[in-house]
Order: structure tokens, then C-alpha cells, then sequence
């Protein structure tokens, strides 16, 4: 482990500004960025096209949706360690190719269980991707300034993406098969291939050491070993598999961090913890993502199935809160520049605590106001926290470990979206199912009731196979039951951001006290 400093200065007064060509880099830098975001939004927006396709169960659609975050989090900080030692530019190059190659493969699966496999080897070729974008933006702007505004830039293709993704996917979903959603990201990453070969430097830790294949092992078993305990629990299934799994998960990640505190070269630097400001950073990051990609997951079916709207007007409906999001990280540039970092970062989670509270009070029916002044909040928020979090975690990290803090930065992103569609959807899910077996009308049978409780296109369809008044009432029914699990679990996620919040406000209050500066100097 290197013995420099975590807080250790990472420019000069006088250091070199950027050109036209690092720009144009950076431009190619944020591709993996816009075409991650578009994959993870359009998917939302496509559940309904795939569940008549594939017919899911509710468990395999969650897993279609959340094994890509989870091969992402899962191999995120090994990546970035072997950007590191390999070079961030080749890794960046490597995982194209094949996540071109992996996003064919999901575009014409023909079961769920192919797509499941696709996507978790998308997951694998996206975990190169991220890590290796963030650290070459460091290597690329050394000027401070220059670094806060293309960090922006990085950042708000997140949310550009996010935007684009369901005009995009309204476009290919009423024209075209499902799978168009995947080969939207062959021609981007072709481009990409060509623009990193001609705009960007190579650049590599000097010195890295070997990668412990140990911890590789520990990191991804105990991701999957916890999330599959988390979602078996929030489906209601309180068993011993689910709990002794969740325990395992625990106990792996502890493994995990041990092993990392008595190795020379580990895969996460675990001193870089020791600064308030990276952990603040990195939970802010975790959570605000949380909620801004599990309120999309949620909110996109609400529209479609819930509100009757179709992929567009669903899409059309979310994109003033991502566009929000956008303008939010470039203006909080200047602002950030009279305000210290923690009112910052605590405004933004506030504005989303209130989003998701708006959402509790969703309507069964002509809520779509609701959901735009909701979404809109969410986007505020995260657009104002993200620019200044992303800024302060690779500020934290030495130069020769970019890799590594941007891994870690790219895993509280990834992981946060992956366990925001995971607990959110799984509380979703089981909040819809225990309200549908209560409200469902007396004279359909329990496994009409079963079948229905599953998703809520699973609803529509058992509904319109009975008789005319009876399917009505289940439909009616499932409807009120889904706003109800919509309303539970917007409550369980402003629980969620608030407490992350009050964590915020006592990692940073030391700063506070001390009278720190702007956020950004």
C-alpha cells in the first residue's frame, strides 16, 4: 500500500491547464457514462415489452434488471486495480469490445434465463468501463477547476443519458422489437473505440503490485451472497436460506475488509476512509444514486401499467426531472464556490428526501403531476451533490491510486443503483403482492390471485382472461394495490436518504465548526 498521504496535495498552484485535445478526450470519456445510463433507464421502460415476451417471474425480472449492477459493483474495485497495473486506456478498450459483444447476445435471448446471463456478462464488461473514465479524467485535468468542471460534465452524461434513454427507448419500444434497446449500444461503442485509440493518453500506477485473486473473490461472493439474502427477505420469503445467505454475504465482506488492512497492494485502500471528506463523499454518492435509479425502475412502470401512459408519454413525463439533474451539476459549480461542501451535499439529499415524500401521497389515479414535481426533486438533488461528492473522493486519492479511488467512487454508483432497483423493488413487489391478496375480489380464485400478484402486467393479463366485471374489479384492484406498494416504498426511501443524510452532517460537522471553505476553491 502506498505510504503518501490520502489528503496529500494532487496539483501545484500552477498546474497545466487543459487543451482542445484533452476536451475532445473528455468528450469520449463521458460515451461509457451516456450509454450505461441510457442501458440502465431504457430497461425500465421495456419491462412490460419483455415480460410478454419472456414471461419472467417476478424474481427472474428483478434479476434481468439487477444483475447488471451487481456484476458492475461486484467487479468495480478489481477492475480498477487492474486499469491500474495494466493501463486505464487498454482495460477502457477491452471492456468496449465486449460489452458491444454482450449487449447482442441480450438483444436476441429468447428466455429469461439467456437474458439473465447476457446481462450479467454486460455487468462484467461495464465494470471496465467506469473506473477507467473517472481516473483518465484526472489524468487528463490537473488544474483544479478544470477537474470540477469536467467532473460535471462526466457526471451530468449520467443524467443526460437517463434523459435520453426513455425518448430513446419510446422511440425503438413503439417501432421495434424489445431487443433494440440492447444494439442501441453497438454504434456507441464503436465510436468509443475509435475516439480513446485517437484522443487518449495511457496512463498506469508505476508501481502496482500483484492482484490478490483472494479478494477478488471475496468481493463479488459477498456481494451476491447479500443482495440474494436481501431480496429473498424484502419478498417475504423468512427462511433459512435467505437468512443464513444474507449472514454469509455479511460475514464475506468482513473477510473481505480484513484481508484488505494486511496486504501490501489491496484492491481498496482502505486508508482513504480515513478522510471524512471521501466518506461523506462516497455515501452521498451510494444514496442519491439509490434513489435516483430505483425511483426511476419504480416510477416507469407506475406510468405505463399504473396510469395507463405509453413508453414516450412515460418518458416524456420523467425527463424535467433528469434534465433538472443536468443544469443542477454545472450551476452548483459557482455556488459551491461560496458554500461549504456539507451545506452542499445535505441540500441535495433534502430536496430528494422531499421527493420521495411527495410520492407518498400518489393518487390511484391522474398522479402523473405527482410523479413529474416528484422526479423533478429527485433530479434537483442529485444534480446538486454529485459534481462536488465525485470531486471530493478523487481529491482524497493520491495520483498513482486514481484507479482504485475511482473504483471505489464507481461503486458506491453502481451499487447504489443496483440495491436501489433491488430493495426498492423488492419491498415494491412485496408491498403490491400482501395489498392485491387482501383487496382481490371473493370470487376469484387464489391461484388467479397468485398468478396476478406476481407483477402487475401479470395483473392485466389474468384480469382480462375472466368475465367482464369480475376482471374489472381485479384489475381496479391491482391498480390500487400497486400505487399502495409505490406509496410504501417511497416511504421506506426517504427513511433511507434521511438517515444517509444526518450521516452526512456528522462525517462533515467537524468541518463545519472549523469554518472550512467553499467546496470548491
Amino acid at each position: 500500500m502506498s505510504t503518501q498521504s490520502p489528503t496529500a496535495p494532487i496539483q501545484q498552484i500552477d498546474a497545466p491547464r487543459a487543451g482542445l485535445r484533452q476536451w475532445l478526450g473528455l468528450a469520449a470519456l463521458a460515451l461509457p457514462v451516456l450509454l450505461i445510463s441510457i442501458d440502465m433507464t431504457v430497461l425500465g421502460f421495456a419491462i412490460p415489452h419483455l415480460s410478454a415476451a419472456l414471461d419472467p417471474s417476478s424474481t427472474q425480472l428483478l434479476w434481468i434488471v439487477d444483475i447488471y449492477g451487481f456484476m458492475i459493483a461486484g467487479f468495480l474495485v478489481t477492475m480498477g486495480s487492474i486499469g491500474d497495473r495494466i493501463g486505464r486506456r487498454r482495460l477502457l478498450l477491452i471492456g468496449s469490445a465486449a460489452f458491444g459483444l454482450a449487449s447482442a447476445i441480450a438483444a436476441f435471448s429468447v428466455t429469461a434465463e439467456m437474458l439473465i446471463a447476457a446481462r450479467a456478462l454486460m455487468g462484467l464488461a461495464g465494470a471496465t468501463l467506469m473506473p477507467s473514465t473517472l481516473a483518465l479524467i484526472r489524468h487528463l485535468f490537473v488544474h483544479q477547476r478544470q477537474r470540477v468542471i469536467a467532473i460535471a460534465v462526466w457526471a451530468s452524461a449520467f443524467s443526460a443519458g437517463a434523459a435520453f434513454g426513455p425518448i430513446l427507448g419510446g422511440v425503438l419500444l413503439e417501432n421495434f422489437f424489445w431487443g433494440s434497446v440492447f444494439l442501441i449500444n453497438l454504434p456507441i461503442m464503436a465510436l468509443l473505440l475509435i475516439a480513446v485509440r485517437i484522443l487518449i493518453p495511457e496512463s498506469k500506477d508505476p508501481a502496482p503490485g500483484r492482484i490478490d485473486a483472494t479478494s477478488v473473490v471475496l468481493s463479488l461472493a459477498a456481494m451476491l451472497l447479500s443482495v440474494y439474502g436481501i431480496k429473498k427477505l424484502a419478498q417475504g420469503e423468512i427462511s433459512a436460506v435467505a437468512i443464513s445467505t444474507l449472514v454469509l454475504g455479511a460475514l464475506t465482506a468482513v473477510w473481505f475488509i480484513r484481508r484488505q488492512q494486511r496486504l501490501t497492494h489491496p484492491l481498496i485502500d482502505l486508508s482513504l476512509f480515513s478522510v471524512r471528506t471521501f466518506r461523506a463523499g462516497v455515501t452521498a454518492n451510494f444514496m442519491l444514486v439509490f434513489a435516483l435509479v430505483g425511483s426511476l425502475f419504480i416510477l416507469a412502470q407506475l406510468l405505463q401499467l399504473g396510469y395507463g401512459m405509453s413508453p414516450m408519454e412515460a418518458g416524456l413525463a420523467l425527463v424535467p426531472g433528469l434534465l433538472v439533474s443536468v443544469v443542477a451539476s454545472f450551476v452548483v459549480i459557482p455556488v459551491a464556490k461560496r458554500l461549504a461542501l456539507r451545506t452542499v451535499i445535505l441540500t441535495g439529499m433534502l430536496f430528494t428526501f422531499a421527493g420521495f415524500i411527495l410520492l407518498t401521497q400518489l393518487p390511484v389515479s391522474d398522479g402523473v403531476i405527482f410523479v413529474l414535481v416528484a422526479f423533478t426533486l429527485l433530479g434537483l438533488g442529485t444534480g446538486l451533490a454529485e459534481t462536488l461528492t465525485n470531486d471530493a473522493i478523487l481529491s482524497a486519492a493520491p495520483p498513482h491510486r486514481a484507479g482504485a479511488a475511482s473504483a471505489i467512487s464507481e461503486t458506491a454508483y453502481e451499487l447504489g443503483g443496483a440495491l436501489g432497483v433491488a430493495a426498492l423493488g423488492s419491498v415494491l413487489s412485496a408491498g403490491y403482492r400482501i395489498q392485491l391478496e387482501v383487496t382481490a375480489p371473493a370470487e376469484v380464485d387464489s391461484s388467479t390471485v397468485g398468478a396476478a400478484s406476481e407483477t402487475l402486467a401479470a395483473a392485466e393479463s389474468q384480469a382480462e382472461a375472466l368475465p367482464g366485471a369480475l376482471g374489472q374489479s381485479l384489475w381496479t384492484a391491482a391498480q390500487e394495490s400497486f400505487i399502495s406498494g409505490v406509496q410504501l416504498t417511497s416511504l421506506v426511501a426517504a427513511t433511507v436518504v434521511l438517515a444517509a443524510a444526518m450521516t452526512v452532517f456528522f462525517l462533515l460537522r467537524k468541518d463545519a465548526k472549523e469554518g472550512a471553505g467553499p467546496a470548491v476553491q
